[in-house]
């Protein structure tokens, strides 16, 4: 006799908690902030993709109320039936010239704009060529084509040069990429990039999710610290991170390309539009990051410091200048173990493992924000000292 789906299902759970890839929720009873309540008590948060520490910030919380007077909590509908907005169109606008594009398209999420881009743009006579690091995001949107796909090793020119020979022979070629690894915090080689596109006549796609509002001289994300705003030809990113830390998406390119994405592209087809709340937050926090560039650079500063500070400690981080700072323990039991621990120190912080990221490469993904003090830095990195000397053998 076949066993029943719940056992099943249990064996699998079993599994996945026996080889300490399980993942637990841990529940605030706070806003987002740098200094979280939870069960365990009061905790510096470092784990947060609160990049400029706008998910709490007063000025956001008042434009969210008046936007509730002015405009409800949602559309109860898509975008094309009742459910378009005038903030909608305003929030598109301010989105195409903040990043310097024709036109901007929102989504739920930006795993939606990733997930309607590809099926709907690209069809079986193009190809995909994506860096094997990718976003589970476009991955996935990937999938749901029928293109022909192709991966390269991750920042790997060579490789990429490769496929791209490789993938001549179909009608369009595009390449995507992160613009900033989400567990590693490197950022992708945009420049050569765009140089290969343009020798092999293929399009760049970027997902700026771990950029947009806060990497770059102006915040405008990876495209613009590699200098290639105008050499990238669609950008999907998210309001959720640094733009308030809510829910969104977009996707931003040539006019075409939007208006394709409108007539075809099934999460905005058939997902409720995003509310105008959100909308209206997200229009201030840009506003707050044009008007209000020492965000960006305390951010800048913090992560300069707390890079130096790790360093200093001799403690194992990947090099590189983004507040994304994974350090790299191996094991998923350890990095479970040493969140574990450093929650009782009083600090919050996640072990990623399989599959977040690859096996063996189990880490800490530490997460520095405008809004954190020296002092919550060193704090952090003499805790993280004390743990990794009674945790993690030499």
């Amino acid at each position: 006799m076949n066993p029943k789906p719940v056992e099943i299902f249990q064996e699998k759970l079993k599994e996945i908690n026996s080889a300490g890839l399980y993942k637990e929720e841990r529940i605030l009873l706070s806003p987002q902030h740098t200094h979280i309540k939870t069960f365990q008590g009061k905790v510096l948060n470092f784990c947060a993709n609160n990049y400029l520490g706008l998910a709490s910030h007063p000025i956001l919380i008042q434009a969210g109320k008046d936007a509730l007077d002015q405009y409800g909590f949602g559309m109860a509908s898509v975008r094309f039936i009742c459910g378009t907005s005038e903030i909608h169109k305003k929030l598109e606008k301010r989105v195409s010239k903040f990043l310097n594009k024709e036109d901007t398209i929102l989504y739920s999420s930006c795993f939606d704009a990733n997930a309607g881009l590809f099926e709907t743009l690209f069809k079986e006579k193009d190809a995909i060529i994506s860096d094997r690091l990718n976003h589970a995001s476009i991955i996935d949107g990937t999938r749901l084509s029928k293109t022909q796909r192709f991966r390269f090793n991750h920042s790997d020119m060579d490789h990429l040069e490769t496929q791209l020979k490789r993938a001549i022979k179909y009608r369009m070629r595009v390449i995507a990429t992160d613009g900033v690894f989400s567990m590693d915090g490197d950022v992708a080689r945009l420049k050569e990039i765009c140089d290969l596109a343009n020798q092999y006549g293929a399009l760049v796609m970027v997902d700026d999710s771990h950029a947009t509002g806060f990497f770059g001289p102006t915040g405008r994300g990876s495209i613009e610290k590699m200098e290639v705003m105008e050499r990238v030809d669609l950008v999907t990113s998210t309001f959720g991170k640094a733009l308030g830390g809510s829910s969104g998406g977009f996707t931003a390119g040539r006019k075409e390309y939007i208006d394709l994405l409108r007539q075809r592209s099934r999460p905005y087809l058939f997902s409720n539009s995003l509310s105008p709340v959100v909308a209206c937050v997200t229009l201030k926090a840009i506003d707050m990051i044009e008007e209000s560039p020492e965000l960006i650079q305390k951010l800048q500063n913090n992560t300069v410091y707390m890079r130096n500070k790790f360093n200093e400690a001799e403690l194992n981080i990947k090099p590189c200048d983004h507040p994304i700072i994974p350090y790299m323990l191996g094991e998923a039991h350890l990095a479970k173990e040493m969140a574990k621990r450093l929650l009782k120190k009083g600090i919050y912080v996640v072990g990623f493992s399989f599959p977040i990221v690859p096996k063996g490469e189990a880490r800490i993904r530490f997460q520095v924000s405008a809004e954190h003090e020296v002092a919550d830095i060193d704090y952090l990195v003499e805790k993280v000292k004390s743990v990794k000397n009674n945790l993690v053998p030499n």
